[in-house]
This record gives C-alpha cells, structure tokens and sequence, in this order.
C-alpha cells in the first residue's frame, strides 16, 4: 500500500515539485517501500532516525534536516550527520547559519540551507519572522560554507487546510521579493511549505519542495 500511495501523489506533483517524505519514527522497512515507491528525498525530523536508516540506505535517497535545528544542534554539528545531510531546511538565525558554516569549512563541504520563516509569527514556534528574513540572509550570504537555496515555512495548526493559503501566499511574496534583489551567493531556488493535509495548497500558492509523511504510510 505504501508503494501505491507514494506513486499516487508522485503522480499528481507538477513538472518542478519535489517531494520530501517525512519518516518520523517510521521502521526500516516502511522506509525502503517509499524509496521503492519512487521517493528520492527523505526528511529527517530526529537524528536517531539517521542512526537507524542510514547504514541501510545510504546515499540511495537525499537528506534533507526539517527538524527544530537549534535543539539538536550540539549533535547536527558533528561530522558523520553533516556529511550525510545535503540540505539544512530550517536555519532560522545568523548564529546556527556561522555555526554550520565553521563545521562544513572543516570538512570541505558547502551545505545548502533554507531560511525557515516563522509566517504566523506565532511566539512558541521556531523560525524568523517575516520582516526579519531578508536582513537574515544578507548577514549570512557572504559565508562560504553555507548557500542559502530558499525559504521553508509550516504554517499555524489549524482545522481547516484552506486556513494555511494566505501563510503560503505571503511566503512566496516574501520569496519574489528575497529572489528579487539579486542577493550574492544567494539562489533563491527552493520553496519548501505545506504537509500532508495542505500540499495541494501549498503548490497552488507556489511550493516546489513539499513535505509529506502520513499521508504516505496511511493503509
């Protein structure tokens, strides 16, 4: 069944969008039926699950970090975690961005990021509030071993998914314009918004990085 819900939503994607599968606690076996599915990027929200799948599956998939980076940070930053990640999707200050830079300088690698954006400003969530976003990326474009590649947003828990379409609609404004000034070193390339109840949406309103989980794993 996961096979088939994987190829179902694949289907429906448009030419551009990407899929991220969320894998939250998800046993190996579940894993390797998304990949068999067509999955080619995996979402990581905890690095014990790297632990667990990673000697498994290797660099099969892409890596991509979606979880609360400032709280796993002491650990994110180690060597054998950056060198499986090949992209950080939620820096949300000038200080995790220079802490990545100085460990990837290290070990010779560029780590491209996005700049998770806070779009509810909602005071108990991680993320930069959407005035401070682009002063953000200006601060942080001139490091050499980070390339900021966009923006991320989740948006506010709510009842009904068609809540979320103004939160996505102001990210990607805010995307144009971020994209629009021509920052150096910065390649405003990647909107990554909307979940399993709200992708749809998300797309409709400019996503092309969509992050999915249950919806892939439901019988």
């Amino acid at each position: 069944m996961i096979r088939e819900n994987v190829k179902k939503i694949l289907s429906e994607l448009p030419d551009g969008v990407e899929l991220v599968a969320v894998i939250k606690g998800r046993p190996v076996e579940q894993v390797l039926e998304v990949i068999d599915g067509g999955v080619s990027i995996i979402g990581v929200n905890y690095l014990k699950d790297v632990n667990k799948l990673y000697q498994v599956i290797g660099n099969r998939v892409k890596w991509h970090y979606i979880g609360i980076a400032r709280f796993e940070k002491h650990d994110l930053l180690r060597r054998k975690y950056l060198e499986v990640f090949d992209m950080i999707e939620t820096v949300d200050s000038a200080e995790l961005a220079e802490d990545f830079d100085k460990k990837c300088s290290q070990i010779g690698k560029v780590m491209p990021v996005l700049i998770e954006v806070n779009i509810a400003r909602e005071p108990q969530k991680s993320g930069v509030i959407p005035e401070n976003v682009e002063s953000l990326i200006r601060e942080v474009s001139g490091l050499k071993n980070i390339k900021v590649m966009g923006l991320m947003t989740m948006g506010p828990l709510v009842e009904d998914s068609e809540s979320l379409r103004p939160y996505f609609r102001e990210t990607k404004r805010l995307f144009d314009h971020i994209k629009s000034m021509e920052i150096p070193n910065v390649e405003m390339r990647y909107l990554s918004m909307g979940m399993s109840d709200s992708y749809r949406i998300a797309i409709e309103e400019g996503a092309n990085i969509v992050r999915i989980g249950t919806k892939l794993f439901e019988e």
